[in-house]
């Protein structure tokens, strides 16, 4: 299960991660068709949590 497709589908609420993996992640997610409808934000200790928005970010 692909955590983007869960939290896009809303299964998920937010994915939260660590910078380290976001590097892994972020080449594929930036690849995705619906890219802009990710909002991630970075948290104290470098944690990153993304949410889905209806609305794509210009």
């Amino acid at each position: 299960m692909n955590p983007f497709d869960a939290l896009k589908r809303g299964e998920l609420r937010e994915i939260v991660m660590s910078s380290k993996e976001f590097l892994l992640v972020r080449d594929e997610l930036t690849k995705r068709p619906d890219f802009k409808h990710f909002i991630g934000t970075a948290r104290k200790g470098g944690e990153v949590c993304f949410i889905w928005s209806e609305e794509a970010r210009t």
